[in-house]
This record gives C-alpha cells, structure tokens and sequence, in this order.
C-alpha cells in the first residue's frame, strides 16, 4: 500500500520515464479488403492500491479513500487499458470529433483519467470551485503548466508530438492522469470487460502496444489478413 499525503505548500511530483518521438506524416487513403483486430486485456497479479488522504479542499476532494493501481474485473479484465499499432504509415481516417479532447479537473480527480488523442489540442478544463494547477509532463520535461483558479476555466494547450503525457497536480498532489499521443488512428481503450476492437486495419504484419499506467508497455506482433478477425489475449505483467 502507498499512501500519499497533501502537506500545505508543497507538491508531491513523481515524474514517470515515458517515450515519445515526433509524430510520423499519417496518410489517409482507403483501405481495400481490411481486417479487425480485437481482444481482451488481462492481468493476473495482485492488485496493489494507493491511499488517498486529502487534506486540502477536502468538501470539493472528499473524503480518504483507497484507489487501485490497476482496475481489474471479471476473469481478470483490465479496464482503460490503452491498445494501439505502431509505424503506420497510411489508413482509414481519424475518427470525426466535434470539439478538441479535454481532460477535466472534476472532485478532485482528471476526467477522464486515461485517453488517447491524436496531437493537436487538447483542452484542460477546471469544473471545481478551488484552484488546481494542471502540470502535463513528456517523460521529464514539462509541456505544459497552468494555474486554473476559477471555476469553469478553460485553457487549451498544444501536444506536439505522438507520446506519453503524465499529467498532475502541483495542488493536490494524488491527482494523476495519463494522455496517450497517437499518430494513427489504429487504438481503442478497453471497457469493463478489458475487450477492444480496432476496425479497418490494411492486412500485413504489425506491432501492437498495450499500456496501462501501472504495469507499463507490452509489445505484441500481429498478423491482420484480410477481410478476417485476429483475436488476441493478452496479459499485462509489472
């Protein structure tokens, strides 16, 4: 168990070693014959927790709690594990999005807690009525730092590049969250039941990731034939 205390003035930042690389030229072009690739994350360890003690804002961040490092339901499912193809050079088309992707501070927590974008904008949005300072991390360096002391605040930021955003905040030192930067639009994040299903995918030979904060990446190499479903199960370790 870790416990994590709030002591006025100072926050804790535990900045987690992450990849990025610059974002390849993605080429949208239709796709003849396609495949599906879709599966189940799983994870059989124990499942280690976090305690959360606010002592700050504690009627907006409530009460002490305890949190799992990792969610993991029926038959071992992983939920809001992150899926995803790497080095995909042309495809189908990103899907249509009406606004910019955000990330909310909601109670004290980042809302969500995990998603995928592609880079570009993404804005970071205050619905609390306290101050929060949203601080946004590939590997070590900061891309982005923002104080947001008013309720309803919107601040949009730019993230350049594909790559593991850590996110914080330097008020409440719990609060973490975790932006993954594609540059194709071959991903999905699993439900509930750890299932995932990625549509559209040019038959080949492919290296999928997935990732989940607490136990890390695992590389997994996938055939997709055409017009065909490739099932997969994979386990996630620490």
């Amino acid at each position: 168990m870790k416990t994590i205390n709030w002591i006025s003035g100072l926050a804790v930042i535990v900045c987690a070693a992450s990849m990025s690389a610059p974002a390849q030229a993605y080429e949208v072009r239709p796709v003849t014959g396609g495949g599906t690739i879709e599966g189940t994350i799983v994870y059989r360890g124990d499942v280690p927790t976090k305690k959360i003690i606010p002592t700050k804002d504690v009627e907006v961040c409530g009460a002490p709690r305890e949190d799992p490092l990792i969610r993991v339901g029926t038959d071992q499912a992983v939920e809001s594990a992150v899926v995803y193809l790497v080095d995909v050079a042309s495809g189908k088309p990103w899907p249509e999005s009406g606004k910019p992707p955000e990330i909310d501070n909601v109670k004290c927590r980042f809302v969500p807690e995990v998603q995928v974008v592609p880079a570009g904008q993404v804005d970071v949005v205050n619905t609390d009525p306290v101050l929060h300072n949203t601080h946004g991390y590939y590997g070590k360096r900061t891309t982005f730092n923002l104080a947001l002391p008013n309720q309803g605040q919107r601040i949009p930021v730019e993230l350049d590049r594909a790559g593991t955003v850590r996110v914080d905040c330097d008020a409440h030192g719990w609060m973490e969250g975790w932006i993954y930067v594609v540059d194709n639009p071959y991903y999905a994040i699993t439900g509930p039941d750890g299932k995932f299903t990625i549509t559209d995918v040019p038959p080949g030979n492919y290296t999928l990731v997935a990732v989940q904060p607490f136990t890390g990446p695992i590389e997994q190499p996938v055939t997709v034939a055409e017009k065909q479903p490739t099932s997969l199960t994979i386990e996630l370790k620490k």
